[in-house]
């Protein structure tokens, strides 16, 4: 196959995560290679996650396709950073057990400028048919660990906060190679010896959410049956606390009970790895089957005890040594068919778990906003991984807050709170631990609260681009122990949730100020003036995480402060500054704070102009470009409408609406302001008369684009006032500014200002 490649480059933002998503699926899709975009997607989106969370700036994604392997490599401008492996103390690099056991090889490679993570997976098929690690294809792809949004990754997260860590259950050797490199926290590896060797028995639970180990267990016990000639037969699972729980059964022993049987209680073949035979009643699997005599073999994989074949007879003595050996042949070919299936569907639960990760990591980089990111945080976590859940928040103003609760049981939200309210602050902890704090609250408020103030609680920090925002605390009833595995996905979300958090109030914190500083360049208010109507419409681009750079302004001209004398002339102007942001910002505070100090000193609207041109290019490099109208109204002598003196600097030409539907441009081009020194300015007079509305945008009207197409081609905005006639000057606003909203699919990305002039 020859070799593809197809780059692309994100910012360092949260959202970047799931468009380098779309981008790795959409490129396999384009190559063929469907079958592989799972996994691929899952490991590209943690590569991605640390690229935002740890190194901070832009990344490149790159996708190669060579002799049929996958190849992908996620680069980012951070090379002096090292990837630190995931341990105890490790703040970065949390994604990388993931790469590791999705794919088949990776590495780090470094440049000059660069460092980046590359992974390769082979070839969809070239294993013959089988997923990775050894579980089979049928097996490994399962619909609830492919599903969208929380309620598709809902049963898989489910289903791993119940199983055993991937290294503890036996990975294929390869696997376990690749987790051995790792070092330190590798999935629970070097608890491995200690967790399942000798007699500690293996959970049986999740085989019987596998279709595969059902099927096994049940033609098992078929053959039992056939082979022994016994009156029932079954297989008897073990669990994490040493119960037995009957997996398949037929004949006799579907009917009966195992009244609290326990592998401390059984012969002591089990013990030596040996089947057994009971002659009669006095074995106590046998007294728990209600069995007259019994032949019973274990099942192991790996040193560990699975479960049980079991022979039952009613009669006494039924069962031979022979029989006992022939039991534990097909002990050992079911041990075989039951290990093949476990590790299947712990590889449908691990990837459910990476899909559940990264469908929560979707949500949160779906909103900026604090309150709502604090609210989906929570509702992740219950009742998924807990029954209830605190969002506390911190600043370096004032202590730990309780921000937010969620609670299973809607009704027990209120009481949670007061307990919450009045128990011990969240712990200024920096690792997740145990939390005690609902100990301390007063005891009419835990009487109040419930079984909910015995309920037991972890806690997880809020860390941050190095910084403590807060803490996550959740809980269960006291009774429901938190498996280890629910607490280190707990801790995943909190890692993720705390860099989602922390960006949501970042962006409410520049959105305000952006808005405090907009409002600052914005009048006040509009004053009245008689025989002339007055609108204004102004609406920035975006969220408002940016000042933008146009502006307006009508004020009272020609006034001394404080004269009793009421105004007969005012100004008013439209602007444009080339750009956003502070820059913009800072020309656009000049211009308008300067308009109305030279106005008021009865400088002329072309010496104004002038003046503020000089003042634009004494900025330096810190000066913009600037468009802008400026006019100057003054009332008639016989009040049948006003006199308007205006000049036109670079700005879109003014239109007048007459009374019978015709509009013609009001003022002609001279040039932009911050450009050419000693400009030479002139004004235009128009007399509006009554009915006449003069019109003043912003090029963010007449180049509203929708495709190709502007708002302003082909005299769009004359024949859009046109149909104007008749309406007061509020209306005429309206109706433009409905007309810019509505003339593209997608927002503006262009500021939007306009004055309307109406002569009445």
């Amino acid at each position: 196959m020859d070799r593809q490649t197809a780059s692309a480059t994100f910012p360092s933002a949260a959202a970047a995560v799931a468009d380098a998503r779309r981008f790795v699926r959409k490129v396999l899709a384009d190559w063929g290679m469907e079958e592989a975009a799972d996994d691929a997607v899952l490991a590209t989106s943690e590569l991605a996650t640390n690229a935002v969370a740890y190194a901070g700036t832009s990344f490149e994604v790159s996708c190669r396709l060579e002799g049929g392997d996958i190849e992908i490599e996620v680069r980012d401008r951070h090379p002096t950073r090292g990837i630190e492996m995931p341990g105890v103390t490790a703040s970065s690099g949390r994604g990388l057990p993931s790469i590791a056991r999705l794919a088949a090889s990776w590495g780090v490679s470094y440049d000059q400028r660069t460092k980046g993570v590359w992974f390769r997976l082979p070839r969809p098929g070239a294993d013959g048919g089988t997923a990775q690690h050894g579980a089979p294809a049928d097996e490994a792809a399962a619909p609830e660990a492919q599903a969208p949004g929380i309620a598709g990754a809902e049963r898989a997260a489910r289903d791993f906060a119940s199983l055993d860590r991937p290294a503890e259950t036996g990975l294929e050797p390869a696997a376990q190679a690749r987790d051995d490199r790792l070092g330190g926290d590798r999935l629970g590896g070097d608890r491995l010896e200690a967790a399942g060797m000798g007699e500690t028995p293996a959970a049986g639970d999740r085989l019987l959410r596998s279709p595969a180990a059902v099927e096994a267990m049940e033609d098992a016990v078929t053959a039992v049956r056939e082979v022994l000639g016994a009156d029932g037969a079954a297989v008897l699972l073990t669990e994490r606390d040493g119960r037995l729980i009957m997996g398949a059964s037929s004949g006799m022993a579907a009917e009966m009970p195992l009244d609290g049987l326990t592998v401390g209680g059984l012969a002591p073949a089990v013990r030596a790895g040996s089947p057994w035979v009971a002659p009669d009643a006095a074995d106590p699997a046998a007294a728990a089957l209600r069995a007259g005599s019994l032949a019973a073999a274990p099942l192991e994989s790996q040193g560990r005890l699975t479960g049980l074949l079991v022979a039952v007879a009613s009669a006494p003595g039924r069962f031979q040594e022979a029989d006992g050996a022939r039991l534990g042949r097909l002990a050992d070919e079911i041990s075989l068919s039951l290990e093949k299936a476990r590790v299947g569907e712990l590889e449908r639960s691990w990837r459910g778990w990476l899909s559940f990760v990264a469908e929560a990591s979707d949500l949160l980089a779906g909103t900026l906003d604090q309150e709502r990111t604090m609210a989906l945080v929570a509702q992740l976590v219950v009742p998924r991984l807990a029954t209830w859940c605190a969002v506390y928040t911190v600043t370096e103003a004032e202590p730990a807050r309780l921000a937010y609760v969620w609670h299973a049981d809607e009704t027990r939200s209120d009481g949670l709170r007061d307990l919450l309210d009045q128990a011990r602050s969240a712990p200024p902890m920096d690792a997740p631990g145990p939390w005690n704090g609902l100990a301390g609250a007063p005891e009419d408020v835990r009487a109040a609260a419930g079984d909910t103030a015995d309920d037991q609680a972890y806690a997880f920090p809020l860390i941050a681009r190095g910084r403590r925002i807060g803490s996550i605390v959740i809980g269960r009833p006291a009774a429901d122990r938190f498996q280890r595995s629910a607490i280190e996905l707990a801790e995943e979300l909190s890692r993720r949730a705390a860099l989602a958090v922390d960006n949501a109030r970042l962006f409410s914190a520049q959105t305000a100020m952006s808005s405090a500083l907009q409002r600052s360049l914005l009048p006040p208010g509009i004053p009245e003036i008689p025989g002339l109507e007055v609108a204004v419409v102004y609406e920035p681009a975006g969220e408002g995480s940016e000042v933008g750079g146009d502006f307006y302004d009508v004020f009272e001209s020609g006034v001394r402060p404080g004269s009793p004398q009421p105004a007969s002339r005012w100004r008013f102007a439209i602007g444009d500054v080339c750009g956003t942001g502070p820059e913009a910002a800072a020309v656009t505070g000049l211009a308008r704070h300067a308009l109305r100090i030279l106005a008021a000193e009865d400088m002329s609207v072309p010496g104004v102009l002038a003046r503020l041109n000089r003042l634009i290019l004494g900025e330096g490099e810190r000066g913009r470009l600037l468009t802008l109208l400026h006019g100057e109204i003054a009332a008639r002598r016989r009040r049948d409408g006003v006199t308007i003196r205006l000049t036109s600097a670079g700005h879109p030409p003014p239109l007048v609406l007459d009374p019978e539907g015709g509009v013609r441009e009001a003022a002609s081009p001279q040039p932009l302001l911050g450009v050419f020194d000693g400009v030479e300015f002139h004004t235009d007079t128009l007399e509006l008369r009554r009915g006449e509305v003069l019109l003043c945008v912003t090029d963010g009207v007449t180049e509203r684009r929708s495709g190709g197409r502007l708002l302003g081609d082909g005299h769009g905005l004359e024949r859009l006032l046109a149909g104007c006639t008749g309406l007061s000057a509020g209306a005429v606003a309206a109706r433009i500014q409905r007309a810019v909203r509505d003339f593209g699919p997608e927002p503006s990305n262009d500021d939007v200002a306009l004055i309307v002039l109406r002569a009445s």
